[in-house]
């Protein structure tokens, strides 16, 4: 004899298929959330350590920025000291040549010359004086063309005594300071008072002469 079940299976089986699709879905639900979870939190480490690199590398840049500071403060008080030493070592070799330039001055002016002015700019000198005649300008010319330690003379101005006034004419010339012999290699010694031979020493002339009668 058959047996008939008249009980609602159908309507069981449905909630219990339901009951078992609503617990998949909150396991599936709170993996994923879990693993959501997971993943922020590598992501916050992550973000952390590089957080932390960046620090360490600004803290590491601010350092080398003071160190570059100090460097350079340290070539500018270098670049100072080599340029006092260069100022220095200049008046210590310009020292003699200095010397020789008024020791050749005296050696070459010739008598009836009278300097009034000396003007020195670099190896250019340009003198300004009187003369009783142009022909003694020549000849200072000449011997300064002569001199081991000045030369190359150009007469730049030049006025003969009825334009002066004076008796005397009135010239203006340049020449070139030079280095000769040994001075040359070795600038710092200390030249020697004496004349060149056979030029003469003549004494030194005043500024302003009396007119020559």
């Amino acid at each position: 004899m058959a047996r008939i079940n008249l009980l609602p299976w159908r309507e069981a089986e449905r909630k219990r298929r339901q009951r078992d699709f609503a617990a998949a879905a909150a396991a599936a639900l709170a993996a994923a959330g879990l693993l959501a979870l997971g993943v922020h939190v590598q992501m916050e480490a992550l973000i952390s350590a590089q957080q932390a690199r960046n620090r360490y590398l600004q803290e590491q840049i601010a350092a080398l920025d003071v160190k570059i500071k100090k460097i350079q403060d340290l070539e500018a008080t270098k670049a100072n000291l080599i340029a006092r030493m260069g100022v220095i070592q200049s008046l210590q070799k310009s020292r003699p040549e200095v010397v020789h330039l008024f020791d050749e001055l005296v050696a070459t002016v010739p008598d009836g010359i009278y300097l009034t002015k000396v003007e020195q700019t670099g190896k250019s000198v340009v003198v300004e004086g009187q003369a009783q005649s142009n022909a003694r300008v020549s000849s200072f010319m000449r011997n300064i063309d002569a001199s081991e330690w000045i030369g190359d003379p150009t007469l730049q101005l030049i006025e003969n005594k009825d334009q002066t006034g004076t008796g005397l004419s009135r010239f203006r010339l340049r020449f070139e300071q030079r280095l000769a012999g040994a001075e040359g290699e070795n600038a710092g010694a200390t030249p020697p008072a004496a004349g060149r031979p056979g030029s003469g020493r003549p004494t030194v002339k005043p500024a302003k002469p009396q007119k020559p009668t």
